[in-house]
C-alpha cells in the first residue's frame, strides 16, 4: 500500500471516528434529558395525593392503549 493511499484511509477512519464520537455524545445528550424529564414527572406524580395519582396514571394509561390500537389499524 502506498504512502498516499495509508494518508487517504487514516483520515478517512480518523473523519468516521470523529462522526461516531459525535453521534455518541449526542445520544448521551438525550438520554440526561429523558432521564431528567422522567425524574420530573416521578416528582410531580409522587407530589399528588393518592386519588388524583391514580387518577392521572389512569388517564395516561387510556391514552397510550388508544395510542397502541390506533397504531395497530
Amino acid at each position: 500500500m502506498s504512502s498516499a493511499n495509508r494518508v487517504i484511509w487514516v483520515a478517512l477512519l480518523a473523519a468516521v471516528a470523529a462522526v461516531l464520537i459525535a453521534v455518541l455524545y449526542r445520544l448521551r445528550e438525550k438520554q440526561e434529558q429523558a432521564e431528567a424529564a422522567v425524574e420530573s414527572i416521578d416528582a410531580e406524580l409522587d407530589a399528588l395525593d393518592p386519588a388524583t395519582r391514580a387518577a392521572v396514571v389512569a388517564k395516561l394509561t387510556s391514552e397510550e392503549v388508544e395510542k397502541v390500537r390506533g397504531q395497530r389499524a
